[in-house]
Parts: C-alpha cells; sequence; structure tokens
C-alpha cells in the first residue's frame, strides 16, 4: 500500500507495508485507490455525456467514502465501486464493447499519480484531498435537501484534471479553484444547517453521563441526530454527543429535546479508552471512526458511508432500532458519571456561529476600539493522537488576557474546557462549531475587515490551525483562494506537499510550521 492523506501518516511521508497508521490494511487502501480511480473513469465518461442526480450522489458518496477513519469494510468499498461500475455503463453502455476502444472512461490507475514527479504529485493530491473533504460538505447538504450545481460540476471537473498530463502551471489554478469551490459549498452547508436546524444560540453543555439507558453518537451528521431523537423520544434513553457532534446543543431544532442531555468523552482520537466496555450504544455517522476494540465491539453501530467489517449498520430508511434496543438491554450507568474535559473542565459552551458573533458585532467592535481586545486567535482543526498536539493547549493558556479565542472543529478538545473569563460580557474561548463551520470564522473575519476599512490580512487576527484529514485540506485551500496569508500550520506539514509547492506557499502566502507558543506569540505579537 501507499497512502499520505492524513496528517498522522507513517514517519511523515506516507504509510506502506500491510497497514496504515490509522488501522487500514494495505487490501482496504488498494480497494480505496481502486474506488478513486473508478470515479475518475465515471467523472471523464460524463465529460461528452449528460450525468444524471443519480451520477452526483455515486460520486460524492463515493469521495466521502475514501476520508480517512470513514471505511474500513472491505465488503462495502467493493459494494461501491460496483456501484460506480454500473453508473458508468448506464452514462457510456456501449463504452466495453467498442470496437475501436479510446480508453477515455477506463478506471485510472492511481500508481500513476503516486510514482509521478513529486511537484505534479504533490498539486494531484491536493487536488484528489480538496474535494473528498469538499464531498464530505457537500454530502451533509444532500442530505437535508441542498444542492449547488457549480459544486457538483466542479467534483467532475476535478476527477478529470487527476488523470490528464499536465504541468505545475496548469494545476496550480485548479488547486486554488478547489478552495474557491469549496467556499461556496460550505456556505451551502452553512445554509442547510441553519435552516432546517435553525441558527445556533450560545448554550453551556454538561459532562455528566446521568443514570440509566444512554446512546452516544459521534460524527458530524445532524440529520442523523435529529432522526436518533425522534426515534429515542419518551423511551427512557439519553442521548449523548461525541467529538465533532458536540456543536449540536446549539441549534434549537435539536436542544429542544429534553433527553439531548450533554457530551460524552472529548475527541475522537481517545475513542479506544474513553468507550471501553461503557454500558451504552455507540452510534457512528460519518467519519473519525477508528477500529473498534472487542471490549465494545458488541455496542457499535454505523450509518450512511461508515463502515466497519461485522458492525451492525443502519441503512437509508434510518429505522435506529437496533441502536436502542442495545442501550435498552446495557441499562447505561448505576449511577451519575461526572466527566471531565482534559483540562478537568465539567462544562462545555457551544454556539458562536457566525449568525451570534456578528449579532454582537458592535459590541466587538467596540472593544477593539476602546482597546479592551487586542487580538483575535483562530486555533481549531482537527484534533489527532500525534505527540506535539498539546501545543494547541499551551498556546491557548499563554494568549493575552485581552484577547479572543475563535476555535472550530474537534481541535478545541485540547482548550475547550478551560475558564479564561471574559471581556466585556463575551467569552474569551468562543467555540464555533464543527470543522464544517469553517464559514462562521471566514464570515467573521471578512465582516470584520469590513468594519475596520481594511483587509483580513490586515486585522489583529491570526490563525493557528492544526489538519489531521482532507476536510482541513480543502479548508486551507479555501483560506488561500480569500488570499489569506500568516497561517501556521500543525503538527507537522503535510506529507504530499513537495519542497517546490511549499516554497510557493510560503512565498505567497507565508504559511508557517508551528514552532512553539512562546515563539510563535513573540512573532504574531511583536
Amino acid at each position: 500500500m501507499f497512502c499520505f492523506q492524513c496528517e498522522q501518516t507513517a514517519g511523515c511521508t506516507g504509510c506502506t507495508g500491510a497497514a496504515g497508521v490509522c488501522g487500514k490494511s494495505a487490501a482496504t487502501a488498494g480497494l480505496q485507490d481502486k474506488l478513486t480511480g473508478a470515479l475518475i473513469g465515471l467523472a471523464k465518461a460524463c465529460e461528452n455525456n449528460p450525468y444524471t442526480e443519480q451520477t452526483t450522489k455515486v460520486i460524492i458518496e463515493g469521495l466521502f467514502t475514501t476520508i480517512t477513519n470513514v471505511n474500513f469494510n472491505d465488503e462495502t468499498l467493493k459494494d461501491m465501486i460496483k456501484r460506480v461500475e454500473e453508473e458508468k455503463n448506464r452514462i457510456v453502455p456501449n463504452c466495453a464493447a467498442c470496437m475501436s476502444r479510446c480508453g477515455n472512461t477506463d478506471e485510472f490507475d492511481m500508481k500513476t499519480i503516486w510514482e509521478a514527479d513529486e511537484d505534479i504529485r504533490s498539486l494531484k493530491s491536493l487536488i484528489l484531498f480538496g474535494i473528498r473533504g469538499m464531498a464530505a460538505y457537500a454530502y451533509h447538504a444532500m442530505v437535508l435537501g441542498y444542492e449547488d450545481a457549480q459544486v457538483n460540476a466542479f467534483f467532475y471537473k476535478a476527477l478529470a484534471v487527476i488523470s490528464y498530463d499536465l504541468e505545475m502551471g496548469d494545476l496550480l489554478p485548479v488547486v486554488l479553484e478547489v478552495g474557491e469551490v469549496n467556499l461556496k459549498c460550505m456556505e451551502l452547508l452553512d445554509r442547510a444547517n441553519t435552516e432546517t436546524f435553525g441558527t445556533p444560540e450560545p448554550t453551556k453543555v454538561s459532562k455528566k453521563i446521568e443514570k440509566g439507558p444512554f446512546i452516544v453518537i459521534t460524527g458530524h451528521d445532524l440529520y442523523d441526530l435529529k432522526k436518533l431523537l425522534e426515534q429515542t423520544e419518551g423511551k427512557g434513553i439519553n442521548v449523548y454527543t461525541h467529538g465533532e457532534m458536540l456543536p449540536a446543543h446549539a441549534y434549537p431544532e435539536l436542544k429542544k429535546f429534553s433527553h439531548l442531555k450533554g457530551n460524552f468523552g472529548t475527541a475522537w482520537q481517545n475513542q479506544q479508552k474513553e468507550f471501553d466496555a461503557i454500558p451504552g450504544a455507540v452510534l457512528y455517522t460519518t467519519n473519525c471512526l477508528m477500529p473498534v476494540k472487542p471490549s465494545y465491539a458488541d455496542r457499535v453501530f454505523t450509518t450512511e458511508v461508515v463502515s466497519y467489517p461485522e458492525m451492525v449498520h443502519i441503512g437509508e430508511d434510518k429505522d435506529f432500532t437496533p441502536v436502542i434496543e442495545k442501550a435498552l438491554e446495557l441499562g447505561g450507568y448505576k449511577e451519575d458519571v461526572q466527566q471531565t474535559g482534559i483540562n478537568g473542565g465539567t462544562e462545555l459552551m457551544v454556539g458562536f456561529g457566525h449568525g451570534t458573533v456578528l449579532g454582537v458585532a458592535d459590541q466587538v467592535i467596540d472593544a477593539v476600539k476602546k482597546g479592551d481586545i487586542s487580538h483575535f486567535f483562530l486555533v481549531g482543526g482537527c484534533d489527532g493522537a500525534r505527540v506535539g498536539r498539546n501545543y494547541y493547549t499551551e498556546f491557548v493558556k499563554q494568549t493575552p488576557e485581552d484577547s479572543i479565542i475563535l476555535t472550530l472543529a474537534c481541535g478545541k478538545y485540547r482548550f475547550n474546557d478551560l475558564d479564561l473569563g471574559t471581556i466585556g460580557g463575551l467569552p474569551r474561548i468562543m467555540d464555533m462549531g464543527q470543522c464544517n463551520d469553517a464559514y462562521s470564522a471566514i464570515k467573521v473575519a471578512v465582516a470584520l475587515a469590513e468594519a475596520f476599512e481594511c483587509g483580513v490580512n490586515e486585522l489583529p487576527l491570526s490563525m493557528i490551525l492544526s489538519w489531521y484529514e482532507q476536510k482541513a485540506v480543502c479548508i486551507l485551500l479555501t483560506l488561500l483562494h480569500l488570499g489569506i496569508k500568516n497561517i501556521y500550520l500543525g503538527p507537522t506539514l503535510p506529507a504530499f506537499i513537495s519542497k517546490n509547492v511549499l516554497d510557493f506557499l510560503v512565498e505567497n502566502y507565508h504559511i508557517s510550521p508551528i514552532s512553539t507558543p512562546e515563539e510563535d506569540l513573540k512573532k504574531i505579537l511583536g
């Protein structure tokens, strides 16, 4: 196998051999490459033939399936490949029987990329990994009934471009176009979530697990959470969010369910320890699935594109009866259990999306003008197990007392239970939501720049980002598309970024690898 799409890839160069750091086998990695090659063939079949809503659904689901920590099941990967092949045969039904075959729509061999010139490989990887992340956002919007023709069309274009014999100068614009289209995709998802579930409101979330039957729901899909809450209502079962599902507590249409009680555990990479023999059921809705340990394998359920061998999968009918029955069977804790965050906090604060922050924009702007707020730090992104991620905890702890920390995605679990006090009635740590909600941070930054009549790069705003998987890649490309500079990125730089591509990013966007909190704060604050 060869895979270097996530931050924890072996030796910061690439996973090879029998298994990847994420836990997928060489066989699974090979099937994911085969699926990607099939998707490229399907996209190229649609260059001269009309595609349908069904085709787009297959493209988006196929790309989402290949994101890190989504699918460890060879059988469902084979089923997905078959769906792609069937869709291609529907689009070009007589292609295989053609007497003078051009080969244009054949399954693409991914080794062509992995063994290419390192700069070409780097740029094509940025495009591929970027659209994989964007597909996750498009998927979440799609299940809520929201789609965008420009976003959908770009998946076909980007997949086809990956197969072309192009030079760096041809690929760089497409890399930035991924960021441009992803901005539109994130805006679409933001609209889908807020119009469906309401505008997030500042909300305190308890980390106490009450006695009695319970279900832990993890991942990102708010639609799945709503369906679960509806089906568990009145059954004596409490529901707790985990990982990236935490911000769900801020949405009015979800928080109205009284049995949505609080948040279980911390970030995704701690699940094998935190789920060990728990007396409750666990439902995975998106990525962030780690190889399941025997001590809790009998109580794990998957849905959507998530799949793991021998786990019960909930299909499109969204009948969560097996999850509910398992929760009732296990019975939950006999007494209340008080959990804490990694810093000992017992409550978390969520709900500071752009609707909330911009609702107090005058208050924020006035505090800056008075000198009460000296700087904004966006400290967010993915969490992970690699040594060095405590950098983000220490960085936040050392920020000036008159600064605001905006955060989003699961990287916030490093510090979101800290009590850093308030400034002018505003909490110093503002949780803006999931990685899916990066649009909120962008919208706030642009609004502040307009208020102060300056560019975003002239604001007293610094971005300190942590990355792990492909959604972080497409967000980074969106920031580059917007011309945002001086981003600090860690804990390591992507293995798929070649030296020449890195030099380009440093020269044009001043991207810096993180060093130490002390050194970076000194550079930022002068």
